[in-house]
């Protein structure tokens, strides 16, 4: 039997309790609570849980020993994945040991300013990771020698939150006194972050740490390796294979769509030509998405778009999903991944174990650890 001792001293107090509230005879929590209140959210909300997520403070009640088993469980999880031998989430704590709570810091204040920075900046890890790797390419501009990612066709006009980078990254190296943490490492912290303040305590998660930046980037690859909205299941499952990724990774990954919006432009198809859809949902997406214009025009990703919760997968029930590439997940066929969107659509616990073993698995990908990588100065430029 593994001691449970030495696991909860290396796992912040965020990870180690988590925050329910009791419904009937049920603990759920507050990420789910968080639904039925989105409306009344405000900053307060968000000032409340970094004052928590800061001191890292919690009092031990019987509700919270009555949930503990399920924390336990999903960090046991988090343990056995794969990982590569370079990284560690211990990487700073020597050092510069005030690294990782600054850039949670500079997050949440990002997240206070525009609730939407938190898929923003979920969304950069992944565009990161997707195309060679998880080596901050994704963050540089283009130069003479190389046209980078940012204006390849799934960037173009899209990613956003790299001034929320510029700020971390200043902030951070200004406590270190040199350039310590890599810009790579500054985007998988900050995704983690956004889902931990979005979501809850019970999505915090150990980052593993210590990559390098790349020294060079491509657009060519991330026209090529980051699935567009228009792909089908079989070509969605391809694409996560050919990273190392399988189904259950590419069903649970797709739940970051649970924050954030959609250009018209990504979904017009969709609600225009698509079958597998709700008849009223397109009626009403149609509104603010006509056949022609309008391609800026935003939609929420599902109702919840500042958090992160199951309603994303119980859209998909109802074939609510907004891009066709979403509601390929579920068909009602019996199929693996229809099995997946059912689990997580009534198991907020189940969902978030799986999110971050996924999220972990994702960040590990062609990472740089050797003097083929930097510690950039400046994330938008090769040192």
């Amino acid at each position: 039997m593994i001691s449970m001792m030495p696991l909860f001293k290396s796992v912040p107090s965020i990870a180690r309790v988590p925050y329910l509230h009791k419904r009937g005879m049920a603990y759920v929590p507050v990420a789910y609570e968080w639904e039925e209140h989105y409306k009344t959210r405000n900053r307060n909300d968000l000032m409340m849980v970094a004052d928590d997520y800061s001191k890292g403070e919690h009092t031990m009640t019987t509700t919270h020993l009555q949930s503990l088993f399920v924390v336990v469980v999903a960090t046991l999880a988090t343990l056995m994945i794969p990982s590569n031998a370079n990284l560690t989430p211990n990487f700073y704590k020597k050092v510069c040991p005030q690294a990782l709570p600054i850039i949670r810091s500079v997050v949440l204040q990002a997240i206070i300013r525009e609730r939407r920075i938190g898929a923003s900046l979920l969304r950069l890890h992944f565009h990161d990771c997707f195309v060679n790797g998880c080596d901050g390419s994704v963050l540089l501009d283009d130069t003479q020698n190389f046209i980078g990612e940012k204006t390849a066709l799934p960037n173009l006009n899209s990613l956003r939150g790299f001034d929320v980078v510029d700020e971390i990254k200043a902030a951070v190296d200004k406590a270190c006194k040199r350039p310590v943490v890599s810009c790579a490492d500054i985007l998988a912290i900050a995704a983690r972050d956004s889902v931990a303040i979005l979501g809850g305590p019970h999505l915090w998660y150990n980052v593993l740490l210590g990559r390098k930046d790349a020294k060079t980037a491509s657009r060519d690859a991330a026209n090529t390796n980051l699935p567009p909205p228009f792909f089908s299941f079989s070509q969605l499952l391809s694409n996560f294979k050919a990273h190392g990724l399988n189904l259950k990774d590419l069903v649970a990954l797709s739940g970051g769509h649970t924050i954030g919006f959609a250009k018209c432009s990504s979904f017009r198809n969709r609600i225009y030509n698509d079958t597998n859809i709700d008849h009223t949902f397109a009626a009403s997406l149609r509104k603010n998405c006509p056949p022609i214009g309008g391609d800026n025009n935003l939609a929420p990703l599902d109702p919840t778009p500042a958090m992160v919760d199951t309603s994303y997968y119980r859209e998909l029930l109802s074939k609510k999903g907004l891009l066709h590439s979403d509601q390929e997940l579920y068909k009602g066929m019996g199929t693996e991944s229809d099995r997946l969107v059912e689990l997580y659509s009534r198991n907020p616990f189940a969902f978030a174990q799986d999110f971050k073993a996924s999220m972990i698995k994702m960040g590990n990908m062609k990472v740089v650890t050797d003097n083929k990588g930097e510690i950039r100065r400046n994330c938008r430029k090769i040192n």
